[in-house]
Order: C-alpha cells, then sequence, then structure tokens
C-alpha cells in the first residue's frame, strides 16, 4: 500500500469519527482546548506572537482558543491561505474582524503579512487530523503548512491541535512531511512528544 493511499484511508477514517461526535462532547473539548491555550498563553509570557489558526467544520477547538490566548500574548497572527506556496499572515483582532477566505475558512483581512512573518512566533498552533509519538502530523493533504513551517525559529514550538484519541502509535510519514514537537488536546492539555520541544 502506497504512503498517499494510507493517508487517505487514515483521513477517511479520522475525519468520519470527528463528525461523529456529539455537540455536548465537541463543546466540553473546546472548552477544554480553550483552557489549555489560556496556560499557554501564560507560558509564553506578554511579550511572545503566537502563530494559530480558525478552526472550521469538525476541528477540535473554536475561536475560543484564540481570545483566551489574546490577553497573554503580544500577538496572534492567523494564516492567509492562497494557493500555491507557503501561507501568508495576518493579525488576529477578534471574532468581528475576520471575513469569509477561499477554501472555506475565516482570516483576518488587510493588511497581510509575508509568510516569512511565522519567524516572529514563539508558538504555533497547526491544525492535524492525527499526529503519531514521533511528531508526524496528518494535515488535510494541501501542503501549506508544510511549505511554510521550513520559515519557522527553529526554537519555535510546534503544536497540532487535536483530540486525545488523535494521538496515535504511527502514521505514514513522507520526506516533505514536517514534524511537530507538541500536541494540544481536551484532556491531556500541552504535552510534548518523544522527539523533544
Amino acid at each position: 500500500m502506497t504512503d498517499a493511499a494510507t493517508k487517505a484511508q487514515w483521513r477517511a477514517r479520522v475525519l468520519a469519527e470527528r463528525r461523529s461526535r456529539d455537540a455536548e462532547t465537541r463543546d466540553a473539548e473546546n472548552r477544554a482546548l480553550a483552557a489549555a491555550a489560556a496556560d499557554l498563553g501564560i507560558a509564553l509570557g506578554p511579550s511572545a506572537t503566537v502563530c494559530a489558526y480558525v478552526p472550521v467544520g469538525t476541528e477540535p477547538g473554536s475561536t475560543a482558543i484564540l481570545d483566551a490566548l489574546r490577553p497573554r500574548v503580544a500577538r496572534i497572527l492567523l494564516p492567509v491561505a492562497r494557493e500555491p506556496g507557503p501561507l501568508h499572515w495576518a493579525e488576529y483582532h477578534g471574532t468581528d474582524a475576520l471575513v469569509s477566505a477561499p477554501f472555506g475558512l475565516r482570516e483576518p483581512g488587510e493588511p497581510h503579512l509575508p509568510p516569512t512573518a511565522i519567524a516572529a512566533a514563539a508558538a504555533i498552533l497547526i491544525p492535524a487530523l492525527a499526529v503519531d509519538g514521533r511528531g508526524v502530523r496528518l494535515g488535510r493533504g494541501a501542503g501549506f503548512y508544510d511549505r511554510t513551517l521550513d520559515l519557522a525559529d527553529p526554537a519555535a514550538r510546534l503544536i497540532a491541535v487535536i483530540r486525545d484519541d488523535e494521538v496515535v502509535a504511527e502514521l505514514p510519514d513522507e520526506s516533505h512531511d514536517i514534524r511537530v514537537g507538541w500536541v494540544l488536546t481536551p484532556l491531556g492539555g500541552l504535552r510534548a512528544l518523544g522527539i523533544g520541544s
């Protein structure tokens, strides 16, 4: 079986499991992720920049993560996804300032910052479908983050936001996949993976 086929099977499985979560469970998980994000913001400190994103659909979390971080860090940058190439960024100024964007996303309006803006981030919250103990992250397959994360500060915490049961034993990986060192989950909060921080 090819890595691509295996990744497709993983994606289908995780997405089906996410769709099966009831609203009450999702709400509880989202509140727990926001509380964990607040703790992360406190640990990073008031001068920190954090790159994050606006969860959509059945992705874990909500804008409550952003609002929990906002008073605790200097600024939050959100991705601006355009094809092809790495992500651009824009500063988060609250949910009321978000606009509809391609791919069914919400993002801040202008001004947009270049992809290199990610280098200022002390922590980068990254969407994922699953992560294994080696830090291999399964994304949706568009490759935006894999084309962007090599621009980050090597000391930045790369943190995948997932549900606790989405930390798995092993995922297929390819040479272009960039590994994460941390996960943020509802029950486990922020924790380092075996590959270090």
